[in-house]
């Protein structure tokens, strides 16, 4: 699972990277400002859960069964968040209207506050010993 979770956070990273980067060069010619922001917001979620994840994957102070269940809320709440956020930041680039998705990134929202709930309700929870006589 760690390995999963790892290479999830260097693809989610690279993408971000790329989509920045996509975003201060050929989007900022043809997006107004307000689009151009909010697109950068999709870009700097997905890179600040790409590190969320790493963490998770490489850390050994959280059981698998927590890793999975925020590697899950995380990728379904980037694809849900920032995905939908590059689909409604370009929208007007295209013939398809994405307003209709909408309602989709605050789901995706929720999810990623979510996966930060689990990590701290994990910590912080009594842990029960394994030998308790």
């Amino acid at each position: 699972m760690d390995k999963k979770i790892v290479t999830t956070a260097a693809l989610f990273g690279m993408v971000a990277i790329i989509l920045g980067a996509f975003g201060a060069h050929a989007l900022k010619k043809v997006l107004s400002v307000e689009q151009l922001t909010t697109f950068e917001t999709g870009v700097r979620y997905q890179m600040y859960h790409a590190l969320f994840l790493l963490f998770i994957g490489t850390t050994t102070i959280i059981n698998q069964k927590i890793k999975k269940r925020i590697y899950n809320l995380v990728v379904y709440g980037v694809i849900f968040f920032s995905v939908s956020i590059y689909f409604l930041a370009t929208n007007s680039l295209t013939h398809i209207d994405f307003k209709m998705m909408g309602f989709i990134t605050p789901v995706g929202g929720l999810f990623l506050i979510s996966a930060w709930f689990v990590l701290i309700f994990d910590l912080i929870a009594p842990k029960k010993k394994k030998n308790n006589i």
